[in-house]
């Protein structure tokens, strides 16, 4: 679920602002959306400065594209692994799987998500409201997999696995790794045992 690159899509991208969001990708997730400015982004990207505003405008608009890419390339993960196997147990743990292999990989410096919401604390603001849909598109997937198992509080127990989703990576970020990829585990193993 780690992303590094802009997602892909049909429409063909122009190089250079290809650079732009895949440094943007890297700088953001790495020193804070806030830290970086215009000017490093361009000069990492290699382009001028009117090339930068003839793709995105502004930084506020970069920044927008950074966040929904983000929360694209991890609801197509994400549904990915839940329906990758037929039985939808098998897909929680694999979404379980993913989630300890992303905090214990080399780089991981927390949930871009949470990190972005820090930052921009006021729940209007476009990049929140990114954060907001990400997290409510999380809960319906997994609710979907979990009516799909016959859970029998499939609304309640999405919100235990979107908490222990959002709590392994702040955990894993401040705290110690080890204990909160096992304490994802275990959420995600009750919440499958219950569905019988």
């Amino acid at each position: 679920m780690t992303v590094t690159a802009p997602h892909e899509t049909a429409r063909r991208v122009a190089p250079a602002k290809a650079r732009i969001l895949e440094t943007a990708m890297r700088r953001f997730y790495d020193d804070g959306i806030r830290q970086v400015g215009v000017d490093l982004l361009i000069s990492e990207s290699k382009v001028t400065k009117a090339t930068f505003y003839k793709h995105f405008g502004s930084k506020d608009r970069l920044v927008l594209d950074y966040i929904s890419t983000r929360r694209d390339a991890a609801l197509e993960s994400l549904s990915g692994l839940v329906t990758a196997h037929e039985d939808p147990r098998v897909g929680l743990r694999l979404v379980a799987d993913a989630v300890v292999a992303q905090v214990n990989a080399p780089g991981y410096r927390g949930c871009p998500f949470l990190k972005a919401a820090a930052e921009f604390p006021d729940p209007t603001h476009p990049v929140r409201r990114v954060v907001t849909e990400f997290h409510e598109s999380l809960h319906e997937v997994l609710e979907q997999t979990l009516t799909r198992m016959s859970h029998p509080m499939p609304g309640e127990a999405a919100d235990e696995l979107v908490l222990a989703y959002d709590g392994a990576m702040a955990w894993s970020h401040v705290g110690d790794v080890i204990a909160a990829s096992a304490a994802l585990r275990r959420v995600f193993d009750r919440v499958i045992a219950q569905a019988g």
